[in-house]
């Protein structure tokens, strides 16, 4: 079966308008930086979200709430002023294999990055590549644990330098750096254009492209997400991640 360009165009553009409109906020992550005004608040709480975004979606919003008020409902100013002290009561957190070591091992970090490289959005940008992020997302990964580390929360961050999808850090770009005019996605990230971001790619926008042909390869790995942004690209070269709403909609709400 060949599908028609044109007509699947058509097809996923509608299926973007169903979906991307402030009632995906309801039951999706994004939720969480958007209980947030200031921009290093919902760029913080947007990257913590995203880091434990796997598994259910119910448990993820439940453990990112619970996570905001371990930081006092100000991610920005605990991260910048916490002592040790505040750290320990991070202890009992956990998320599947994240738990608080990890989790004040990402507070210490994000702290470094704001203090000594001028923050998230400076950072992404500084590496960025004409029509990618993925070589920002392996920078950023080794600028995070460039300061003393527990080697076991290495894992919680990819690189798709070493063939990860890196879905999760993908996601939270979008949220960041895609103008969506309907109050989804953020945009706050000024210097980084839509155009440079990729799919967050997944278990059902993976099944999802595959039935319709944007992807042949069977891992959702790093050659899988090239395969599929250079697909949505030719959909739509300035903005190809819209399509991420059509493809988890699809799945998740459809089950297409």
């Amino acid at each position: 079966m060949t599908i028609n360009k044109n007509e699947l165009k058509e097809f996923l553009d509608a299926k973007v308008k169903l979906y991307n409109n402030p009632k995906f906020i309801e039951s999706d992550p994004i939720q969480i930086p958007h209980k947030f005004n200031k921009k290093e608040d919902i760029e913080i709480s947007g990257f913590l979200t995203a880091t434990i975004a796997w598994g259910n979606r119910k448990s993820i919003i439940s453990n990112a709430n619970k996570l905001m008020t371990l930081l006092d409902d100000a991610p920005f100013d605990f991260i910048m002023n916490h002592t040790e002290r505040n750290l320990d009561k991070l202890k009992p957190f956990v998320h599947r294999t994240f738990n608080g070591d990890d989790c004040a091992q990402f507070i210490k970090s994000l702290q470094h990055i704001y203090k000594n490289h001028n923050g998230l959005e400076a950072l992404f940008t500084k590496y960025a590549k004409t029509h990618s992020l993925q070589n920002s997302i392996s920078k950023f990964k080794q600028t995070f644990f460039e300061i003393d580390h527990l080697a076991r929360t290495q894992k919680h961050i990819s690189d798709p330098l070493k063939k990860s999808a890196a879905k999760r850090i993908n996601m939270f770009l979008r949220w960041m750096v895609r103008q969506d005019n309907t109050g989804v996605d953020f945009g706050i990230w000024t210097k980084l254009s839509p155009s440079q971001l990729s799919c967050p790619l997944d278990v059902h926008s993976g099944n999802v492209a595959r039935k319709l042909e944007l992807l042949t390869r069977k891992q959702n790995d790093g050659k899988a997400l090239l395969e599929l942004d250079t697909a949505l690209r030719k959909l739509d070269a300035k903005d190809p991640v819209k399509y991420d709403f059509a493809l988890f909609g699809l799945g998740v709400f459809e089950g297409f």
